[in-house]
């Protein structure tokens, strides 16, 4: 398959699944980042922009949505940067503003985020210069109800985020929370389909060509959710097991699931679709799941991530 082409001067860090994506624009009159990735992975998002823009200065960040593994980089690179203007989506800059790390979902899913500013928010509907390109900026609420994509008309490409990777999409969290999402992923997925794009810079995974076919699968996975809700609550659960093993890499599994077990997000999910389950008996269960489908190991009384 032939390399998909991209903007002049735009760079992809491709990160491994703990850390979203970083995409960087070098050239033109500013300099600027979108999303930041993990926060245990700042040094290596620093390396990485640090190694390619040498003395220049970096003078923009631009975070998709505020998931953890999107923003987490934002404090090591605003103190290393002191003139970085930072925007974000506008749903949640009254609680990045106070810093509620409970609204902002990192408490409750027992997630890191070290608290960072933003200097003003970006707004669906403009046009925004990255680099020497001028950009579309769309909602795309579903996976987040606040996300952003951002779509080069010139070449074609969108920076997708979590809206569409290459086989899915991300949890529709909306949907945990007791509010009707699915609806708002098929109403992205129109878009993305009404700007035909060629190529894709997912949130992760790698950059990939745009085919039929992509939109296709995350249909197709979609109606699966939509049929059976229970479904995608479990996948999440699991998403969100994965990701902390991702982070501590080695626990105890009695420790582990006493983390899962008195971590708020875990019990909201459990109440609401798996109450007739005992928690440590399903938080267990799961993890078994993970070790069957080959993500995960069980080994002398330990979970490793795999």
């Amino acid at each position: 398959m032939n390399k998909p082409d991209l903007p002049a001067g735009l760079l992809v860090f491709e990160r491994g699944w703990l850390s979203a994506n970083n995409i960087l624009f070098a050239e033109g009159e500013e300099t600027l980042l979108i999303d930041s990735g993990y926060c245990i992975h700042a040094s290596q998002t620093l390396a990485l922009v640090e190694s390619t823009l040498g003395a220049r200065q970096l003078d923009i960040l631009i975070n998709t949505h505020l998931h953890s593994d999107h923003c987490g980089g934002n404090a090591a690179l605003q103190a290393q940067y002191p003139a970085l203007r930072t925007l974000i989506p506008p749903g949640h800059a009254k609680q990045v503003a106070c810093w509620d790390a409970a609204a902002l979902t990192y408490l409750p899913t027992g997630q890191l985020c070290p608290p960072f500013k933003f200097t003003e928010t970006i707004l669906p509907g403009k046009f925004m210069r990255f680099g020497s390109t001028w950009w579309e900026v769309h909602a795309a609420p579903g996976h987040d109800p606040h996300s952003l994509i951002f779509f080069e008309p010139g070449t074609r490409t969108l920076i997708s985020a979590d809206a569409l990777w290459e086989n899915g999409f991300g949890v529709v969290f909306p949907e945990l929370e007791g509010e009707d999402a699915f609806s708002e992923v098929a109403a992205t997925l129109d878009l993305i389909e009404s700007l035909s794009p060629l190529t894709l810079i997912p949130g992760h995974g790698r950059v990939f060509t745009y085919t039929p076919q992509v939109l296709g699968r995350a249909r197709k996975r979609l109606e699966a959710f939509v049929s059976n809700p229970v479904k995608h609550a479990r996948h999440a659960v699991k998403v969100l097991l994965k990701f902390k093993l991702l982070e501590v890499q080695r626990q105890p599994l009695d420790d582990f699931v006493r983390w899962a077990s008195e971590t708020p997000y875990f019990l909201q999910i459990r109440d609401k679709f798996f109450a007739s389950e005992p928690l440590h008996d399903w938080i267990r269960q799961l993890c078994q799941e993970l070790v069957a489908a080959d993500v995960a190991k069980g080994e002398g009384g330990y979970m490793l991530n795999a």
